[in-house]
């Protein structure tokens, strides 16, 4: 077999076998579904709770792609000045760091003083903890341009417009896409958690009604379609950037 239908296979063969050694596991062990539901438990739940799953996953969908939407603009301009600027670079970094620091759980209270309970927390949530990766792996692909290079350029007539723009951001391109495989995920992490502490709707509210009625096999259900939708958003984005960014990737290491 091809390396290449390998690696097309792998990921749904490691898939199904994690599934079915904790089906037999739990079946062996004759584990309570209270404490670890099998599979097809969870399969069952997800069935038998399919409207509010789906209800609730459109608006943690949704919210989560406008906090990450707001993360890569937000990222992508911050990241293109830090990288050309050594002087905001060194002073900026220390900030971005402590605020990046500071768990995002602590900071939905002051987005609800701010917003009030909504939509609007979530979506923010999403963007706080999303941004981080995607500035700095900005910042670093533009400022690991060539002295050399610059000079050059500069002999030429370039202005440091022209290298940032020209050079710098291309360079950065597989920096960027790297970062927004890291914070799609991050931005559900938000999002979900915005859900739990300031909304009415959202897969992190269904959680949070469902731990405390006891329904466990519909919290693994949910955590279930999460996991689903982080991973579709993951292929999307994995494909965004093979189409975009193949020309950096050089790497052939044995299957």
């Amino acid at each position: 077999m091809k390396t290449k239908n390998k690696l097309a296979l792998a990921p749904w063969v490691f898939t199904v076998g994690f599934f079915a050694l904790w089906e037999i596991l739990c079946h062996v062990l004759k584990i309570s579904s209270f404490i670890l539901p099998a599979p097809s438990t969870i399969l069952w739940a997800v069935w038998e709770y399919r409207n509010q799953l789906t209800y609730h996953a459109m608006h943690t969908l949704w919210m989560t792609l406008a906090g990450f939407g707001l993360a890569v603009g937000f990222g992508l301009l911050l990241g293109m000045v830090l990288g050309s600027s050594r002087l905001i670079n060194a002073g900026t970094y220390p900030l971005l760091v402590g605020f990046n620091s500071i768990p995002k759980v602590a900071v939905v209270p002051i987005l609800v003083f701010w917003f009030g309970v909504g939509w609007v927390p979530p979506v923010m949530t999403a963007f706080l903890i999303s941004f981080f990766p995607i500035v700095v792996n900005v910042a670093t692909g533009i400022a690991t341009v060539e002295p050399e290079m610059e000079d050059v350029l500069r002999a030429l007539g370039a202005s440091k417009r022209d290298i940032v723009f020209k050079v710098g951001v291309p360079r950065a391109m597989p920096y960027f896409f790297g970062s927004l495989k890291v914070a799609i995920t991050l931005a559900y992490v938000g999002s979900v958690i915005g859900e739990q502490n300031a909304s009415n709707v959202g897969i992190g509210n269904l959680l949070t009604r469902a731990s405390a009625a006891f329904e466990v096999p519909l919290v693994w259900a949910a955590l279930v379609v999460l996991a689903v939708l982080g991973v579709i958003m993951y292929a999307i984005t994995a494909y965004a950037e093979r189409s975009m960014t193949g020309w950096a990737q050089r790497s052939q290491m044995a299957a």
